[in-house]
């Protein structure tokens, strides 16, 4: 039985205060930590399919063109060396910017260096590799590929354009203004796990074991690229080893394996290397952004604007929303907002670890601190001069706004100097000491979601649904919901994730998986809540359940008397979406120190204030803001990549030479968790929190640079070579 819940209204009864089970929000551990840290839980490549062979993807070595052909018998005389697969639906390059699209397909056309073109298949992994260097393709090139942003002319996105009153007469009467532009480098979504996948046909069926983060999608995706009906395949994710966005779509080794298997009648797995991982499937795009702020003499700004160009292949959709929270996070009546796409031949540039903000943020915070400056205001209290009542640009209102709380308590937390600052206050030895300071926005998302809750006869339960856990806690706080509903410890909820067979939740991405499913669950809880206060002989809201029992006394397994109770539920955001600006908000302080010879910049210590409505398990809820803080300090001082001018191809495309933070990069981080009730955010008052902990977080540190040396950066990453051209004499 299905129950659908369409939220058209917020829901402010907040019905989770009030259950016994005491569980949710706690900070319970993982419920599959022990099979991960004991190496039993299985990744996409680790499933033990019997007969399975191994293929190696042959990726293409021009920048523009077309494949003209491929030497099968080049390699297939080699040891081991199976079959060479170069379908044409091989050919692709996938639109990882946004799931539920195929991959794009051509006549063998190839639009960037690294491409995939081919696989080789052989009965060792060895083999396959060695046959796939040796496989002999002949191109067609193409001169003359653009493969810098600068050097095309781009394409303005209507869509995110807004012209609002007179920007450029605001800046000409403003008592204080800034125009600065600033670049961010290319990232790379860097997960641990690199993607990888087996495929297994039984007749008509297919089964394939991926590393994917959104099998609702997923499932559609590989149906449209094999010319298959989806009820003729299953996907399974169970474990993801981390996504950050380069997950979201299915990329060249899902569609691979499965043509692969097809045409040699044996299961197929195809893992990609480290560097092909980095060369084909996914970058975030460089930005250049010019922000102009205009405030009157007591800071308050009267001008506002952000514009700026990304870079995408021609044809593709996506396009890095650098503005997406500027459109909301500060006042100011003049507004002119503008996004730009040069299609250049580099890999697809798509979502990866809080696109959009992740970049957006940090320029515009930097750009706040030089107003802060300039107008000889403290940074926090400028912030709060200029916190929006509704949407300044949608008219609407906030479902919930705690970013002055974040900011407050934040500043507190951290031991922040108020009042207007000075650079080069503090020295010890080579080292220049300073702090700083940035807001956090992440729009909240919310997504349609399906999930089954069983309530067994034994007193135990069992949920089921395709989200999958990309090591955020799904498998932990979806225990915790149902526990804490029906009254189990959540030892006693088995979770089960990341198989197309079960109900279709939203998937993980965008950060919207924990509120949308948790939503699903839910539901699902609530109907079956429903049942059992009828047996009771009392109402739904009256019910009280604890450890297994009624508050009636009657135990669990008395009630069911020997039957399974099973509701499926399915949530769906409805026109509330349209009524309110959604949001979780946030605030980094930053403490570093900087090297007066070298310019080497360490990061002290860092502490972030997030407001994201109800924190589902305190535990896993500050793991994501360590995560994300962790992840602005890549942005900050190592992360970027390198492209060669002549090519385009990724020079850097290893985690030897792509340089994520490490150990010796990281403090202790503190993390403040501002919790609320958000009734129009979602039915369990949540939102998402995955990726607030890095929208900004950059440019705290860029703050504190400059407060310490007077280094003023407009490049990210600021690696030493900036830091010391910037330092004043």
């Amino acid at each position: 039985m299905t129950v659908h819940f369409k939220q058209d209204e917020p829901d402010n009864s907040n019905r989770l205060d009030r259950m016994k089970q005491g569980v949710l929000g706690k900070p319970l551990p993982r419920i599959e930590g022990l099979a991960k840290v004991t190496g039993t839980a299985p990744y996409a490549a680790e499933y033990p399919i019997e007969n399975c062979t191994e293929g190696v993807l042959v990726t293409a070595t021009i920048t523009r063109g077309e494949v003209t052909s491929i030497d099968h018998e080049s390699v297939l005389t080699m040891p081991g060396v199976i079959a060479v697969v170069d379908n044409e639906k091989l050919c692709t390059r996938a639109a990882q910017g946004t799931a539920n699209e195929a991959p794009m397909q051509g006549p063998k056309q190839v639009c960037y260096w690294g491409q995939p073109i081919a696989l080789v298949v052989a009965e060792t992994f060895e083999q396959a590799r060695d046959a796939a260097k040796h496989l002999k393709v002949d191109y067609r090139e193409e001169e003359g590929a653009p493969i810098d942003p600068g050097a095309v002319e781009p394409e303005e996105q209507e869509d995110e354009t807004v012209h609002q009153g007179d920007l450029a007469h605001a800046m000409a009467d403003a008592a204080h203004s800034v125009d600065v532009t600033y670049t961010t480098r290319g990232h790379a979504s860097a997960a641990m796990e690199p993607h990888a996948a087996i495929a297994q046909w039984d007749g008509d069926k297919l089964t394939v074991y991926a590393a994917l983060q959104m099998l609702n999608y997923n499932i559609t995706e590989l149906a449209d690229a094999l010319d298959m009906e989806e009820e003729n395949i299953r996907l399974i994710s169970r474990f993801v080893g981390g996504g950050f966005g380069s997950k979201l779509g299915i990329s060249e080794e899902v569609v691979a394996a499965a043509l692969a298997a097809k045409q040699i009648g044996r299961p197929v797995r195809v893992v990609q290397s480290r560097q092909q991982v980095f060369q084909t499937v996914m970058r975030r795009s460089e930005t250049t952004q010019r922000l102009r702020l205009a405030a009157d003499e007591n800071g308050k700004l009267t001008g506002f604007g952000h514009e700026a160009l990304v870079s995408n292949l021609p044809g593709e959709d996506f396009a890095e929303p650098v503005l997406q929270s500027s459109h909301f996070l500060y006042d100011g009546e003049n507004r002119e907002l503008m996004l730009k796409v040069a299609r250049i031949h580099r890999m697809t540039a798509g979502s990866v670890r809080a696109p959009g903000e992740a970049v957006g943020m940090p320029a515009l915070e930097g750009a706040m601190d030089v107003l802060a400056e300039k107008a000889g205001l403290d940074p926090v209290e400028l912030r709060l001069r200029n916190i929006p009542e509704k949407d300044p640009e949608e008219d609407l209102p906030f479902s919930s706004h705690k970013l002055a709380e974040c900011l407050k308590q934040g500043a507190e937390a951290f031991g922040w100097d108020k009042g207007p600052r000075k650079p080069r206050q503090r020295r010890e030895g080579e080292w220049w000491i300073g702090t700083g300071m940035a807001s956090a926005a992440r729009v909240h998302n919310i997504a349609e979601a399906k999930a089954r809750v069983t309530l067994k006869a034994d007193g135990t339960a069992l949920v089921e649904t395709d989200m999958t856990d990309i090591g955020t806690g799904t498998y932990t706080i979806l225990a915790q919901i149902v526990g804490e509903m029906l009254g189990l410890d959540p030892e006693r909820v088995l979770v089960e994730l990341g198989d197309t067979r079960h109900p279709r939740g939203p998937g993980s991405g965008g950060s919207w998986g924990a509120a949308s499913i948790g939503s699903a669950v839910y539901v699902a809880c609530k109907a079956i809540r429903e049942e059992l206060a009828a047996k009771t002989g009392t109402s739904e809201e009256e019910l009280e359940l604890r450890e297994g029992e009624a508050g009636t006394g009657e135990a669990l397994t008395d009630l069911l008397e020997g039957e399974d109770l099973a509701r499926e539920g399915h949530y769906e955001p409805g026109d509330i979406e349209d009524d309110y600006t959604a949001s979780g908000f946030g605030a980094f302080f930053a403490e570093v120190r900087v090297n007066h010879y070298t310019g080497e910049t360490r990061v002290d210590r860092m502490l972030g204030a997030f407001g994201f409505g109800r924190v589902l398990n305190a535990k896993t809820a500050r793991s994501q803001c360590i995560g994300g803080i962790t992840w602005s300090i890549g942005v900050a001082l190592t992360e970027a990549l390198e492209f060669d001018p002549r090519d385009g191809h990724l020079v850097n495309c290893d985690l030897a030479e792509y340089h994520v933070p490490v150990h010796r990069d990281v403090p202790d981080l503190e993390v403040v968790l501002v919790e609320e009730r958000d009734g129009a955010a979602s039915p369990i008052q949540a939102k998402g929190i995955g990726e607030l902990g890095m929208c900004g977080g950059a440019a705290a540190i860029a703050n504190a640079i400059y407060n310490a040396c007077g280094a003023r950066i407009y490049d990210y990453p600021m690696t030493p070579d900036r830091v010391l051209e910037a330092m004043p004499e």
